[in-house]
């Protein structure tokens, strides 16, 4: 009987990295880099068995996440957050089997640099309005999608809520218990789509010590960071995952 589990070093190459820079991302930088981890794993398993093997990291990080960010969040931003985004997640759910997750990667890819550029060009003022709520209604229910999709879900939302010029800790607990809500509701929807099998859950727990590694180090680096260093990691961190989804999308 073969043991189920992956056990191609390959795999774990890059797997291991793409487990940390999320964790980190996750908990320090609201989810900047953490759209990362599928594609840098899909170069040694497809697209939906990366997304199915993270489920139960993802789970471990949003709760630890929670836990060190529950002072944090802003309750009134959640509230209108977390219904589109659950929108976007059952649409993701009903469209699933239809689409190729190469081809969302790189349309995710497309539009987070077209937002980069237009925040470098057309630098904001510091009394401009926030965006309109329609607006952040669409990107939010876009990060659902594209979460449910490839779990990349990070560019699209934040391109809503870095405008609002939010604190590094409350940016990034904000999104942390949005990100909670919008995962836990993929569970069911990936087990009924056959994803949750036990070849990728055994490979998910060899996974599972090293998400407190890199919430713990995300955690430390929100705390003491400053704001507009913050908000240039982040920005980094959109950019370089709007290159490699788009490269995944046009490859």
């Amino acid at each position: 009987m073969t043991f189920p589990l992956i056990t191609d070093p390959f795999f774990y190459a890059v797997a291991v990295p793409a487990v940390l820079l999320l964790g980190v991302s996750k908990s320090g930088f609201g989810a900047g880099f953490g759209s990362l981890a599928v594609p840098m794993m899909a170069l040694a398993v497809t697209v939906p068995q990366a997304a199915a093997i993270l489920m139960p990291v993802l789970l471990l990080m949003d709760l630890l996440g929670m836990a060190a960010f529950r002072k944090d969040f802003d309750l009134k931003l959640l509230k209108f957050l977390v219904p589109c985004g659950l929108v976007g997640t059952l649409i993701g759910a009903l469209l699933f089997s239809l689409l190729d997750g190469k081809v969302v990667a790189g349309i995710v890819g497309f539009f987070t640099l077209l937002f980069l550029a237009q925040r470098l060009l057309f630098p904001p003022r510091p009394d401009s309005p926030p965006p309109p709520k329609w607006l952040g209604a669409l990107l939010t229910a876009t990060s659902g999608f594209t979460s449910f999709v490839a779990h990349a879900g990070g560019p699209p939302i934040s391109a809503y809520v870095i405008p609002l010029r939010l604190s590094p800790l409350k940016f990034t607990a904000t999104l942390a218990f949005f990100f909670f809500v919008i995962n836990l509701s993929k569970w069911i929807p990936y087990a009924w789509l056959g994803l949750l099998d036990l070849r990728n859950m055994a490979t998910s727990l060899v996974l599972l010590p090293l998400a407190p590694v890199g919430v713990w180090a995300g955690v430390r680096m929100a705390r003491r960071i400053g704001q507009v260093l913050f908000y240039r990691v982040l920005y980094g961190g959109m950019f370089l995952t709007g290159c490699k989804l788009l490269w995944d999308g046009l490859r």
